[in-house]
């Protein structure tokens, strides 16, 4: 493993965090929404979720997932319905106003699991990601070195997020446009769970 690889590993993953997806859009909202120390535990959940899936993939999870197809397709309509969820909720309340809210940070960790642990595509990214990037025959400490230099740029990715757009005036931008925003991002989440669902 070189300098090289994991310099190109970082430049993709960065490119990749910072593309609209169902993660980012999740931190955006809980950021705005319950506030900053949510939004960073948000990024953990999400973080965690997607140095799992990267730990799947030196596993040989993409293998058993060709073997037992049925086991891909569970998790990703699980992950489906979940983002449907959140969008029909997010469209209801759409209206409301936003109450202050404190959302314990163990919740906030669970709910980003949740939604990158929907995503057995993110699997299969890390999985080509890493047969791309990285030579064959790493040995643990490459590995090791792999999973931190990942976990690290998403932890600090997302807690950038959540510290910009926690504040005061990100937060009164929020409430003014609350509906346009919120159905956008409903439309966005509930595009990303049918998405999912119809494998397109």
């Amino acid at each position: 493993m070189t300098a090289q690889s994991l310099i190109a590993f970082n430049l993709i993953l960065m490119a990749a965090l910072a593309s609209p997806g169902a993660a980012f859009l999740m931190s955006v909202k809980t950021s705005v929404g319950a506030g900053r120390a949510a939004g960073i535990a948000t990024g953990l959940g999400l973080s965690l979720a997607a140095v799992c899936w990267t730990v799947a993939a030196f596993l040989g999870l993409e293998a058993v997932f060709k073997v037992f197809p049925w086991a891909f397709n569970a998790i990703k309509i699980a992950g489906a319905l979940y983002l449907i969820w959140i969008a029909i909720q997010t469209w209801r309340n759409a209206r409301k106003p936003l109450p202050d809210v404190n959302v314990p940070n163990g919740r906030a960790i669970l709910s980003g699991l949740l939604v990158n642990f929907g995503n057995p595509k993110s699997m299969l990214f890390a999985a080509a990601l890493l047969v791309v990037v990285f030579p064959q025959g790493l040995t643990a400490p490459n590995m090791a070195l792999i999973l931190a230099n990942h976990f690290t740029p998403e932890v600090l990715f997302y807690t950038t997020c959540a510290v910009t757009l926690s504040s005061a005036p990100a937060r009164a931008g929020y409430l003014r446009a609350k509906p346009i925003f919120d159905r956008i991002a409903a439309l966005a989440l509930g595009g990303f769970g049918l998405k999912l669902l119809t494998g397109k």
